[in-house]
């Protein structure tokens, strides 16, 4: 049977590569996995011990309306029950957005450097993607993405992940506002993807929830996986209209969020002290980070993430190989246009001190 060509070109989203996988293929007893900007300390004991409580509650099927976990997170973000969406990850709710709001032939627009995920969604329902280039610092240009929107009408929805990823790198309040009087005015949903939001630092960042709030084509994602360290639950949640979610609602497969997920979800989302944590802890790292990338002389990208894009100097796939052998697991970016450059994720202090010393080792 003929399948499109754009189907056929699509190359399918590559993980980090998995410490088991590693151990395996190279026969090294310890291994240190820095590749998927995963929480240094794991999720919050409240969750985990959720978890434990409801575990043998699996045989049925869970809450399709995730009831306590969505006022749980009514709470936490200040929102409105019919202004939540829930998916197996952020990646669902982009593939339920693209399917209910993209013909074929329209498109969507992003930047080069961004998640690909937003490129696969539109592909999987024969949109085009419209790419801007990144700016010489590793930023999004906004201003040429406004620029595209004015010329370009089959334009339907804009990705904007801020902080990117893997950059690290954001656009700033000005920035943004400048963009949203021209994105504002226009038939498109601006998606803004705010998956390392809790790590940031700038003082200069736009405030998601606050354009929501003036701009009614502003949607939001956030995560579970980043900061709540839920990542192995896949959970990823959606702020939009009532409206928008309802539709979305329909797509929606039912019991897309698992009971222990929900659990585990409700309760992370209330131990603020843990949350607390783990900024700090990586907060810490990324600057321990900076501090050894210089002392090699290696440039690097100053992150609002809770990892760090660094230069090699080299071919950054054979660096990775390289660390791999030495058993640490750092994540190539080579499809994302940065064929020198390896991305570091914060790990537990000895974890990101041993992480260095291979580094140094290796390009010695």
């Amino acid at each position: 049977m003929k399948v499109t060509e754009n189907f056929l070109n699509l190359q399918p989203y590559k993980p980090g590569k998995p410490i088991s996988e590693t151990k395996r293929e190279l026969g090294l007893q310890e291994v240190i996995k820095l590749a998927s900007n995963e929480s240094p300390i794991g999720p919050s004991p409240a969750a985990l011990e959720a978890i434990r409580a409801n575990a043998s509650e699996v045989y049925r099927y869970p809450d399709g309306s995730c009831f306590e976990m969505r006022r749980a997170l009514m709470e936490y973000f200040g929102v409105e029950a019919d202004q939540l969406i829930f998916g197996n990850g952020s990646d669902e709710l982009v593939d339920i957005l693209c399917q209910v709001y993209l013909e074929p032939g329209e498109a969507i627009l992003t930047s080069q450097g961004a998640f690909s995920a937003y490129y696969i969604s539109a592909t999987s329902v024969r949109a085009k993607t419209v790419y801007t280039s990144l700016t010489a610092d590793s930023r999004f240009d906004l201003e040429a993405m406004a620029l595209e929107l004015q010329k370009n009408p089959k334009i339907k929805i804009v990705f904007l992940p801020n902080p990117n990823n893997p950059t690290g790198t954001y656009f700033t309040d000005s920035e943004f506002e400048k963009f949203m009087q021209v994105a504002g005015n226009k038939d498109v949903f601006v998606v803004l993807d705010e998956a390392y939001v809790e790590f940031v630092r700038a003082k200069d960042y736009p405030s998601g929830q606050g354009f929501q709030r003036r701009f009614k084509n502003v949607l939001l994602l956030r995560t579970m996986s980043k900061v709540f360290g839920l990542a192995g639950l896949r959970v990823g949640l959606m702020i939009a209209p009532p409206e928008v979610i309802d539709l979305m609602n329909r797509v929606r497969k039912p019991f897309n969020i698992n009971s222990l997920a929900q659990v585990a979800v409700t309760a992370a989302v209330q131990d603020r002290a843990h949350i607390e944590k783990v900024k700090k802890l990586t907060w810490e790292g990324l600057d321990f980070y900076y501090s050894a990338l210089k002392g090699m002389n290696l440039d690097f990208l100053p992150s609002q993430g809770n990892f760090v894009l660094f230069d090699t100097g080299r071919n950054g796939e054979e660096v990775y190989q390289a660390l791999l052998r030495e058993g640490v697991i750092l994540r190539p970016v080579t499809s994302y246009g940065f064929p020198r450059h390896l991305r570091m994720s914060v790990g537990l202090p000895e974890e990101n001190r041993a992480a260095i010393v291979a580094l140094k080792k290796v390009l010695s």
